[in-house]
C-alpha cells in the first residue's frame, strides 16, 4: 500500500505562488507516475498536471487552465512530486490531490488511471 500526503496548500492572493509537494511513503516513488487533480466547491475533480514515471526530466503534460503558470516536478530522494503554482486567480481555489499509479502509462488524465490518492489540500485564493 502506498500512502501520498499533501502539503503546502494555504491562502494567498491572487497573483501570489504557492508549492505543493505530495509525498510517498515508499522509496521507490520514482517508479510511479503521479499526476494532480483538483476539485472546486460545486464542481467534478479535474486533471491539473501528471508527470512520467522516472527520473527530473520526465515528461510533463498540462492540462490547458494551468498551461504557462503551474510546473509539475519530482524529487526521488525526497520520495515526491511538487507543484509550483504561480500567478494564481481564484478559479484555482480548490482542494488539491495527488495520485499515483506504478509504472502508469495513462491513456487518458483521467481519476480511472490511478491506483492510489492522497487526502487533499486546501488551496484558497482571494480576489
Amino acid at each position: 500500500q502506498v500512502l501520498l500526503v499533501e502539503s503546502g496548500g494555504g491562502l494567498v492572493q491572487a497573483g501570489g505562488s504557492l508549492r505543493l509537494s505530495c509525498t510517498a511513503s515508499i522509496g521507490t516513488f520514482g517508479s510511479y507516475a503521479v499526476a494532480w487533480f483538483r476539485q472546486a466547491p460545486g464542481k467534478e475533480r479535474e486533471f491539473v498536471a501528471h508527470i512520467a514515471w522516472g527520473w527530473s526530466d520526465s515528461r510533463r503534460d498540462y492540462a490547458d487552465p494551468v498551461k504557462g503558470r503551474f510546473t509539475i516536478s519530482r524529487d526521488n530522494a525526497r520520495n515526491s512530486v511538487d507543484l509550483q503554482m504561480n500567478s494564481l486567480e481564484a478559479d484555482d481555489t480548490a482542494v488539491y490531490y495527488c495520485a499515483a499509479k506504478h509504472y502508469g502509462v495513462p491513456g487518458r488524465f483521467v481519476e480511472e488511471e490511478y491506483d492510489y490518492w492522497g487526502q487533499g489540500t486546501q488551496v484558497t485564493v482571494s480576489s
